[in-house]
């Protein structure tokens, strides 16, 4: 499995932003959103199940950040409104067929794309 994020950029507070992240090889898994600022742990950010049925948010971010996906596409998208400088980071995608105790905490073994960063100006 390969994925493939982009989307991210530079936006002043309060702007928007979309970022995809594209898959190829094994994509019927469940994906999500990871970020991880400067200093800080990465934490998680959306997920969304692998037929696009379920999803949820971080608390940090309900209400302004919406996940879906396209599986024709083989794309998960990450909508992000009224983006606060404390959503800066580098967004990474990652895809999962396995999870530690809820389904949108990956295990080891998922997959990982390089990141995208995203920087919001105040």
């Amino acid at each position: 499995v390969q994925l493939q994020a982009s989307g991210g950029g530079l936006v002043q507070a309060g702007g928007s932003l979309t970022l995809s992240c594209a898959a190829s090889g094994r994509t019927f898994m469940a994906m999500g959103w990871f970020r991880q600022a400067p200093g800080k742990e990465r934490e998680f950010v959306a997920a969304i199940t692998p037929g696009g049925i379920g999803s949820v948010v971080s608390e940090a971010v309900k209400g302004r950040f919406t996940i879906s996906r396209d599986n024709a596409k083989n794309t998960v998208y990450l909508q992000m409104n009224s983006l606060k400088p404390e959503d800066a980071a580098l967004y990474y995608c990652g895809a999962w067929s396995r999870y530690n105790g809820y389904w949108h905490r990956p295990s080891s073994d998922a997959y990982w794309g390089q990141g995208t960063l995203v920087t919001v100006s105040s």
